[in-house]
């Protein structure tokens, strides 16, 4: 949704895409926010919306599936 690379997301090596899927996972979006990986500006909850907010979360975790399957591929 966002436009981001590949290359973009294989530098995320720490779980900080799943970690942003359970944000928007999560319907405690105080909660949420503070466990964001990321600057705050990009966090982008839509709280009328659950299923946008589990379409963002199922994104995430699709990119990070992604990105395993690089780093397997690589090996």
């Amino acid at each position: 949704m966002e436009g981001w690379t590949a290359e973009h997301d294989d530098e995320y090596i720490h779980g900080e895409l799943v970690t942003a899927a359970v944000c928007y996972v999560l319907e405690d979006h105080t909660f949420a926010q503070a466990l964001w990986p990321w600057d705050l500006t990009w966090w982008k909850p839509s709280p009328d919306d659950r299923i946008k907010e589990l379409k963002k979360a199922a994104a995430l975790i699709a990119a990070e599936i992604d990105r395993l399957i690089r780093l397997e591929d690589k090996k």
